[in-house]
């Protein structure tokens, strides 16, 4: 699973966010399954060369909108969801969307060019 993680820390996203968000697209992509354990904070923090209390922030994060679970003496493990898989796809990549589309706007790019342009990139 560590290889699947990574940070930009120059991106304007804080770390924890940018951390959080990873684990919550493998979650919905399928890359982590419910029930898998996680490594642990400082595992992920040797990995990703961050400050352990960053990924910890991450963590309890995810923790608290209920995708991880943590109990007392065990390892961090990915939560049972009853959530429409489907839905939380279209969630996820809906606000990503539309920052995207707003910055075509802004640019005066038109929806016939952002639609090229996503076609051109989708099969680089």
């Amino acid at each position: 699973m560590l290889e699947l993680l990574n940070v930009n820390p120059s991106s304007g996203d804080p770390i924890y966010r940018q951390l959080s968000e990873q684990i919550v697209r493998l979650i919905v992509g399928g890359q982590l399954q419910p029930q898998q354990v996680l490594p642990s904070v400082r595992q992920i923090a040797e990995h990703l060369t961050v400050n352990p209390m960053t990924v910890s922030r991450a963590i309890q994060q995810l923790v608290e909108q209920g995708w991880l679970e943590r109990r007392r003496g065990q390892a961090t493990r990915v939560a049972e969801r009853e959530t429409s898989e489907n839905t939380s796809r279209t969630e996820l990549i809906a606000t990503e969307a539309k920052d995207l589309i707003a910055q075509a706007k802004q640019l005066g790019v038109s929806l016939d060019e952002l639609q090229a342009i996503i076609a051109a990139v989708w099969n680089q």
